[in-house]
């Protein structure tokens, strides 16, 4: 990066809400995506994929959802179902399903299973009424643990895990370590942009004392 390097000041109570999302989405990246299954009160599964996503505790065990609603600000079928239903269920996207989630994105009807459409397998549930996708390589079963209504627009959803489902050549049962390159997910960029997780590095925090000898040893 040029040292002259300037950037742009961006208030963001000047921008539109279309804009203000472009800047976030091109710039938060890469963005884990939520694969969500739910099943509605009358029994119909839907599927669809949410990149504004991620862990946010390990005790409790809490994962959070942003779900945007239509244009009309009625829930979708995801906000919708979580609500009546008080469950849902993340899987996670790997290279080998890619194709497949892409179906489950586009704008169906309620009426209509995602999964069949997509050639998916459902697998019920353990400990909550909505399935998992057979095909993923990683499912944690949620319960709605809140609501947070942040506008009128836009409902985050934090839940609970209660069981993870995760294939057996991915994690090691004696450290709970999960081997990335088997995993092989993916994130969201901008646009209609994807990235895979096998750039890796391994960068080890220094200690304090570390840095602070460093420090010295330049200004040496």
């Amino acid at each position: 990066m040029s040292e002259t390097a300037t950037h742009h000041a961006l208030n963001f109570s000047d921008l539109t809400p279309r804009e203000a999302y472009k800047v976030m989405i091109g710039t938060i990246v890469p963005r884990p995506i939520a694969w969500v299954t739910t099943i509605s009160p009358e029994g119909v599964v839907n599927a669809a994929p949410y990149s504004f996503f991620n862990c946010l505790s390990a005790d409790p065990p809490i994962l959070a959802l942003g779900v945007e609603n239509k244009p009309d600000r009625s829930f979708k079928d995801t906000a919708y179902n979580i609500r009546m239903t008080e469950c849902f269920t993340v899987n996670i996207v790997d290279r080998a399903n890619v194709g497949p989630m892409s179906v489950t994105a586009a704008n169906f009807g309620p009426e209509v299973d995602e999964l069949d459409m997509a050639g998916l397998t459902a697998v019920p549930g353990v400990q909550v009424a909505c399935p998992r996708i057979k095909e993923a390589p990683v499912a944690f079963e949620c319960q709605r643990y809140l609501g947070i209504e942040v506008s009128s627009a836009r409902e985050i959803i934090l839940g609970k895990i209660v069981m993870a489902h995760v294939r057996e050549d991915i994690i090691d049962l004696d450290t709970y370590y999960s081997d990335h390159e088997k995993l092989d997910a993916l994130g969201r960029m901008g646009g209609n942009g994807y990235a895979g997780t096998l750039d890796y590095f391994d960068l080890a925090t220094p200690s304090a004392e570390q840095v602070q000898a460093d420090r010295r040893k330049r200004a040496g």
